[in-house]
């Protein structure tokens, strides 16, 4: 709260449902009311076909709902042009994805720099933020090797690197252990609770993975496009 103005959540949801038009209207999400506070750190699970993945797009702003309201960080998401909806991404989230999305021609220091070079940062100061994040999270010895002579677990954590290029307030997972064997995926988790802590961004996490889900304070449950469950722990 600033004076008596309360501070606004991170993220709300007001009403929104998503449909996709084709030979059949399919209703995906249906009436989705939720708020997330800043700094929070939950998951969202559900069966497959629940429309997680695609409540994660509507926040992350990379689809536009079909009615209802999105606020982030205060800003009405519904009311931006494409432009400034670009903005929003490129300022404020940091994706972080199942399969990586790490430039195969690119080392490590490239692939978590390249955003930093998009935003017209000097090579010097993008270089040098890459590999402070780099070493977060513990791959200084991996600095020039290509994502193909990685791991599957060190290019996930490359793809966190890159994703806190801009020290975003709002981190977005999409099942970001999905590709990983179970230990590394625990390695993971930990690396990211721990980057959680450390920066106080708001991270989301959609799973399929109940150990994932049971380690974030809260779980947001969806079954049928509809929340059905806030659990708090």
């Amino acid at each position: 709260m600033i004076g008596n103005v309360p501070t606004p959540p991170m993220i709300r949801l007001a009403g929104v449902s998503k449909q996709y038009d084709g030979r059949r209207k399919v209703a995906v999400l249906e009436g989705i009311d939720l708020e997330v506070g800043r700094g929070e750190m939950l998951s969202i699970v559900g069966p497959s076909g629940s429309g997680k993945s695609t409540l994660l797009n509507l926040i992350g702003g990379l689809d536009r709902p079909t009615s209802g309201e999105i606020e982030l960080d205060g800003e009405p998401l519904g009311r931006l042009s494409d432009d400034n909806l670009t903005r929003v991404r490129r300022d404020k989230i940091g994706f972080i994805f199942q399969f990586f999305n790490l430039l195969p021609t690119l080392s490590c220091l490239e692939n978590v720099a390249l955003p930093l070079h998009l935003r017209g940062w000097a090579r010097k100061k993008a270089v040098a933020r890459a590999r402070e994040l780099i070493g977060l999270v513990e791959l200084e010895h991996r600095l020039e090797h290509l994502p193909d002579e990685l791991s599957g677990g060190e290019r996930q954590r490359v793809a966190i690197a890159r994703a806190l290029s801009i020290y975003p307030p709002l981190l977005l997972g999409d099942e970001l252990t999905g590709n990983l064997d179970t230990h590394t995926g625990a390695g993971i988790l930990a690396l990211l609770r721990g980057l959680h802590s450390r920066f106080g961004a708001t991270v989301l996490v959609v799973t399929h993975d109940m150990e994932v889900a049971r380690s974030c304070p809260r779980t947001i449950v969806l079954r049928d496009g509809r929340v059905v469950e806030d659990q708090r722990r």
